[in-house]
């Protein structure tokens, strides 16, 4: 029984990027065996356990055939014959398919380290074109390792995986996990150029064929930064991107949001107090727990020079008006809620004009 260390932890540490987690393949064993020294099994179609310590996800050695469509459309064979390498050849990228020894052996059969050298994303067998989710992936590692290039055998293949309507078999769910990883990269808009030159935004991305995003603040995180990213497309292109990819109705919020009120939030102080009330409802602005934070955090990342000023007048209407003054005067049900809001747009207006 024989354990290495696999796949991305392998390939970060020699970019010297920092390792989030690490996976490891075990060869030589059976799941009895597994089991008897604690770990615990978590995959069904294929044995993976966790470590009783660390929880690290150790699989046994394995192959895999194609057998029909989807990503569980995969015969697989496990047992202590499995060979690393007949192992490592099922991946998807020759920087994924290098290993490491509990010595520290560096175990590299199909030249991963030339290529991580040479900064090509090159993949490892014509396997990969019985798994299209690579193609998003290979895209996405464009958009996370922005100074790698795609190898043109790998581009053709892609492109052959493209035409061919590969890309139709797959998850809404596989291929948002694909997006959102791209996006937190350091050149996010490089997903999208990547796969627009191998013509694969049909059938998922489609929006983006004459436009481009928009690469987020290093600052924004989650939906923040997907609102910025999809920020020049109109609101129900948004609308179809996020319903075709299932995408959290958190994310499309937010986004639909920056879309609604570009043309309001960057000249607030001469837009109209009504649709600046509507808009500023749309995120209940005036509540503490509201989206406001993070839609003008998106806002003045796409430039809004007058989004800080807007967040500060919106705090100083919370504090000046207050719901329990209200009641205290006696008011309540519809009538307080009409007072609220015309004090707070009051209040606004003033704002308005201060500056």
């Amino acid at each position: 029984m024989n354990v290495y260390l696999v796949g991305g932890a392998v390939r970060d540490s020699l970019l010297g990027r920092p390792v989030s987690e690490r996976d490891w393949v075990v060869v030589g064993a059976t799941v009895a065996e597994m089991t008897a020294q604690g770990y615990r099994q978590v995959g069904r179609d294929f044995p993976v356990f966790l470590h009783p310590e660390t929880h690290d996800e150790y699989a046994l050695a394995r192959t895999e055939r194609k057998t029909g469509p989807g990503h569980q459309g995969f015969e697989v064979h496990a047992d202590p014959s499995v060979t690393l390498e007949e192992d490592l050849i099922r991946r998807d990228l020759t920087i994924n398919a290098m290993a490491q020894s509990a010595e520290g052996e560096l175990i590299d059969p199909f030249a991963g380290l030339a290529d991580l050298e040479s900064r090509l994303l090159r993949h490892v067998s014509d396997a990969f074109a019985e798994d299209p989710l690579r193609v998003f992936r290979v895209a996405r590692f464009a958009a996370v390792l922005s100074n790698f290039e795609v190898a043109e055998e790998t581009r053709v293949l892609m492109a052959g995986m493209a035409a061919a309507g590969a890309l139709e078999e797959l998850s809404a769910e596989r291929v948002w996990a694909e997006l959102v990883k791209a996006i937190a990269g350091d050149a996010p808009q490089r997903f999208i150029e990547v796969l627009s030159e191998i013509g694969a935004l049909d059938p998922w991305l489609p929006e983006f064929h004459d436009k481009m995003p928009v690469a987020p603040a290093s600052e924004l995180k989650g939906a923040e930064a997907f609102a910025a990213f999809v920020s020049p497309l109109e609101e129900a292109e948004i609308t179809s991107l996020t319903d075709r990819l299932k995408a959290p109705r958190s994310y499309q919020r937010l986004a639909l949001w920056i879309a609604r009120h570009r043309k309001v939030w960057p000249d607030w102080r001469q837009a109209d107090p009504d649709a600046l009330m509507a808009a500023l409802g749309e995120v209940q602005a005036f509540k503490p727990d509201s989206g406001l934070d993070a839609a003008f955090a998106v806002a003045s990342s796409l430039g809004a020079e007058g989004a800080a000023d807007l967040i500060a007048a919106v705090r100083s209407v919370r504090e000046a008006v207050r719901v329990e003054a209200l009641q205290a005067e006696g008011l309540s049900g519809p009538a307080l809620g009409q007072a609220l809001t015309d004090a707070r747009r009051d209040r606004l207006v003033l704002a308005q004009t201060d500056g």
